[in-house]
């Protein structure tokens, strides 16, 4: 009888006990139909009913009635994720079998105790009450309540990381279930058994398990069992890598869930196959699925379930790159776990949230986390979790170069492993350490390490662990020069990678065998196999939603293919070849969002026809532009004019220091001279300035301390550089600059005092933007915003962290009345106000604080703050790069008249920050500053480039024509006043009314 069926007949029961009036078979109905209606899912609609049963109980004065009734009430609230609630209930339904003493109720009141227990993640007090549970089964015989205790028992013991001790529980209750002829046991336990199995890695041997499981659930015609078995086997086989087997067996419990009307089951069939397209990389349908699993969790008011969803869509953003978007998916399941009191579920909800940052680099904030993870598994007696979580720290470590403490964290996690018997725990323990001995440069040992890695993906049977394995083994060959043995590995992960669907693992092999094949001399072969590489790296990029933040993340795994193909193309003189493989690596990001802004269509990857594609750009090339590429020390330079062919130059470093990057050393040394680096504070918009003011040049062969920035021309080092190998082709008055590396944070504008320079993030982008609609960006309106009154933002002491602004409320009043224009100021200056206004103007200006790492903009707080919060959060006042995202601008020029507005992370497309998010909101041209700027010297600046821009000049005439006015005044001729600002983007004009 299914539960649709159960449910009719106890209807039917129901009507005939209401129309007799016999209210003990009313109660009994109630009951029934409230249990039915738990097994479907519909844990609300059970709530109702127990509690109709509840108070017939009461009515009638049947004790042990009322206590059943809390039990099942309890058990409601434990499915719905109310753990606290549901604890009350069984304390009552114990409290009463006691009462009129009970033994067996009080068994099951124990057994359910320590479920809710465990819910919460208090492992030790759930085995406590099961135990109690066990002890009264065997007290009064009842040998099918021992079984029960004996699963309990094992499900606890399995979430503790004691696997062993919870196979043998399982087996006890196996035993017992086969000795009563219970069927339905046995299929439980071997369903539990498969589990304990999973969660040894020991894949084969679960799913056994979970068949045997499935073979008696069908005997016996439980659907809603043969259900949870198909989820079971699916889940055994995603962690085999065998995604598409995994599907197909998660859909057979989607469509079951669905017919018998399991809600429940249905969302957690979502939530299953969710989790197997994000191990497939198709990322966008596992958030799809996700989604439904949360809109079922709501539906039925699961608030563990919720949490659960919450955490896989953070999981899901991760991976997408998308990690502010991850971050705030995983505070909601950490505010849902606290909520409920589910220690385990904070646990993991700090593990996430540190597995985010530490993908945003941020690894102090990451390490963090994981401690947070540890010190919860410590104290719930989790040591699968703790090896988790000192897995992870390792990681961390890694990242941070901090090796010593990397290998710590991996051994302790591998121990961990190899005590609770978790072979696939055991085996990413070794590939991890590993990798800590290949970045110590011991690659003997790392090869020992990646081959145990290895061995065990092999016992195990999880294909994708055995690819990357491969691939680890590959890499550590190569760079022992040992490329036949490499190419073979490289082979074998390749193979694995087409069988079991893993694009990423396939662009992967054929970026390492490109690697390797360029290393070892077979230049033409290693061209073939880059170029498969970012092909199949580009597929995979298109399959996700073109969020920037992704795209740039994204790219930095695959960035290192495109440089080795540009190497290579160069090598073998194919440089026009060369070109197009470096505008390809770092064009993406940005022309995906123009895609989305302006609608155009973009070139495709690439393909054999390179030439074609290389003169489509070179054609569009009206201004003279120079495109660089740094590699290894060696700059890469292709001057293209209008109707000209590219002409390609090449330097190489001369310096003969340890630095990993001489171009980011030679920046450094530069700005240092005048006290402009990235580490000068930023008060009142003034410069900090360093009290060193010495340093050697990192260029060539000079390596003179020089005492003062005053007595040589500073940018010269620089400038020889960059325009050193091209003097002779640098004609007119007019640059575009391409800019690569530590190069995108240049101050390129001061390069020169004859050309007027300003940089793009790639040839194609440029010319998308000439290209959008003469009609689509504004030509009338501006938005001036000066000095945002930010007094409420204090620290812990209640201190204002920021000072007020005085010139920057003078110099955006004084723009106002240029422009005729009504600046925002002081408290109406607010984060709020300037989104409502940002995208319907032609003209933005904002000159206020700048955060130093990504230029992010201090506004006045939101008045909602004061309701919510003692002192406004960042979310109240600062203007971030994910605020812009959701925006549609129209603005042809924004001016961020900022600290550090033009910084950000340096990555394979470009700079990473505020200047570059205006332009994928959908700017034509952003003027921002480098570093930290002067208050008063930035508003004569301002007053001085507005002044030609209002009369027709272009941004770049008004800007080399401001750096001028500075640069000869008495007041700030030195580098740090003049030189900060750049230019990005297109050359824009600006029609203002003159006569005004």
């Amino acid at each position: 009888m299914t539960e649709r069926s159960r449910i009719e007949y106890h209807e039917q029961q129901l009507s005939t006990s209401i129309e007799v009036g016999d209210r003990v078979e009313q109660g009994r109905a109630y009951c029934n139909l409230g249990n039915a209606y738990h097994s479907l899912g519909q844990f609300q609609q059970a709530i109702e009913y127990h509690k109709q049963y509840l108070s017939i109980a009461i009515e009638v004065g049947d004790r042990a009635g009322q206590g059943g009734a809390y039990g099942n009430l309890g058990n409601a609230y434990d499915s719905l994720g109310q753990f606290q609630q549901a604890i009350e209930y069984h304390k009552q339904d114990l409290s009463i079998a006691i009462e009129v003493s009970d033994r067996a109720g009080q068994g099951r009141a124990y057994g359910n105790l320590g479920n809710a227990y465990q819910s919460l993640g208090q492992f030790q007090r759930a085995i406590e009450y099961h135990k109690q549970h066990l002890s009264i089964a065997i007290e009064v015989g009842d040998r099918a309540g021992q079984g029960g205790a004996y699963g309990n028992l094992g499900n606890a013991y399995d979430s503790l990381g004691q696997f062993q001790q919870a196979i043998e529980y399982h087996k006890q209750h196996l035993s017992i279930a086969i000795e009563v002829g219970d069927r339905a046991g046995q299929g439980g336990a071997y369903g539990n058994l498969g589990n304990a199995y999973q969660s040894l890695g020991q894949f084969q041997q679960a799913i056994e398990y979970h068949k045997k499981h499935l073979s008696i659930a069908i005997e016996v015609g439980d659907r809603a069992g043969q259900g949870r078995a198909y989820g079971n086997l699916g889940n055994a086989y995603k962690s085999l890598g065998q995604f598409q087997q995994a599907i197909e067996y998660h859909k057979q419990h989607l469509s079951i869930a669905i017919e018998v009307g399991d809600r429940a089951g249905q969302g957690r069939a979502y939530g299953n196959l969710g989790n197997a397209y994000q191990s497939l990389g198709q990322f966008q349908q596992a958030i799809e699925y996700h989604k439904q699993r949360l809109s079922i969790a709501i539906e039925v008011g699961d608030r563990a379930g919720q949490g659960c969803a919450y955490g896989n869509l953070g999981n899901a953003y991760d991976s997408l790159g998308q990690f502010q978007q991850a971050i705030e998916y995983h505070k909601q399941d950490l505010s849902i776990a606290i909520e409920v009191g589910d220690r385990a579920g904070q646990g993991g909800a700090y593990g996430n949230l540190g597995n985010a940052y530490q993908s945003l680099g941020q690894f102090q904030q990451a390490i963090e986390y994981h401690k947070q993870r540890l010190s919860i598994a410590i104290e719930v007696g989790d040591r699968a979790g703790q090896g988790r979580a000192y897995g992870n720290l390792g990681g961390a470590y890694l990242y941070l170069e901090e090796f010593e403490q990397s290998m710590k964290h991996h051994k302790q996690c591998l121990s961990i492993a190899i005590e609770v018997g978790g072979r696939n725990e055991e085996g990413w323990a070794y590939g991890s350490l590993g990798s800590v001995y290949e970045s110590l440069g011991d690659l003997p040992r790392a090869i020992e390490h990646y081959e145990q890695s290895l061995s065990i993906a092999k016992e195990v049977g999880n294909r994708s662990r055995e690819g990357y394995a491969y691939a680890y083994l590959g890499h550590a060959y190569m760079s022992l020069k040992q490329f036949q043995q490499a190419i073979e590995y490289h082979k074998q992960q390749l193979k694995i990678a087409k069988e079991v669907a893993d694009m990423f693992l396939e662009a992967l092999s054929y970026a390492y065998l490109g690697e390797t094949l360029m290393l070892s001399g077979s230049l033409d072969e290693a061209v073939v196999h880059f170029k498969f590489s970012v092909k199949t790296f580009d597929t995979i990029r298109g399959s996700f939603i073109s969020e920037d933040a992704w795209k740039i993340s994204f790219r930095e795994r695959y960035a290192s293919s495109y440089r080795c193909l540009c190497r290579v193309l160069i090598a073998l003189q194919k440089t026009g070849e060369a070109l197009y493989a470096a505008e390809r690596g770092r064009a993406g990001a940005l022309l995906d969002a123009l895609k989305i802004k302006y609608g155009f269509t973009f070139l495709s990857p690439i393909s054999n026809e390179t030439e074609e594609d290389f003169a489509y750009i070179s054609r569009n090339t009206s201004v003279l532009t120079t495109f660089i590429a740094l590699d290894n020390g060696t700059i890469s330079l292709w001057v293209l004019g209008k109707k000209t062919n590219a002409i390609f130059r090449q330097a190489v470093s001369k310096s003969k220091g340890s630095h990993k990057d001489p171009f980011d050393a030679l920046l450094k040394d530069s700005l240092k001279k005048i006290g402009a680096g990235r580490d000068v504070r930023c008060e009142n918009r003034s410069l900090d300035v360093l009290s060193d003011k010495s340093a050697s040049s990192t260029w060539g062969d000079d390596k003179t301390s020089i005492p003062s920035h005053e007595n040589i021309d500073w940018l010269q080092p620089l400038h020889d550089v960059v325009f050193g190998p091209i003097e002779d082709l640098l004609d007119g008055d007019e640059l575009v600059v391409v800019p690569d590396g530590a190069l995108c944070l240049a101050p390129w504008t001061a390069l020169s005092e004859t050309l007027r320079i300003r940089i793009i993030p790639s040839l194609t982008s440029l010319k998308v933007i000439r290209d959008s609609s003469s009609e689509y960006h504004s030509k009338t309106g501006a938005l001036l915003v000066g000095d945002p009154c930010l007094r409420k933002v204090t620290n812990k002491r209640d201190k204002p962290i920021y000072d007020q602004l005085e010139f920057a409320k003078t110099e955006v009043e004084m723009i106002g009345k240029l422009l005729d224009s009504q600046p925002l100021t002081g408290e109406a200056a607010t984060k709020e106000e300037v989104l409502r206004r940002i995208d319907s103007v032609a003209l933005i200006h904002i000159a206020a604080h700048g955060g130093q790492e990504t230029g992010e903009i201090a506004l006045a707080p939101n008045p909602e703050w004061q309701s919510k919060t003692r002192i406004p959060t960042e979310e109240d006042y600062m203007l971030k790069m994910s605020d812009l995202q959701a925006i549609k601008l129209r603005a042809r020029l924004v001016v961020l008249s900022c600290c550090h507005s033009g910084q950000g992370e340096v990555s394979s497309e470009g700079v990473v920050g505020m200047a570059r998010a205006f332009l994928f909101a959908g700017a034509r041209s952003v003027l921002a500053s480098l570093w930290a700027i002067d208050d008063k010297a930035t508003m004569v600046f301002m007053e001085c480039f507005y002044q030609h821009l209002r009369v027709g000049e272009s941004a770049s005439t008004a800007l080399q024509k401001a750096m001028k006015r500075l640069r000869d005044s008495d007041d700030f001729s030195a580098p740090k006043y003049w030189a900060p600002f750049v230019l990005i983007g297109d050359d824009v004009t600006m029609e203002f009314d003159v006569n005004r």
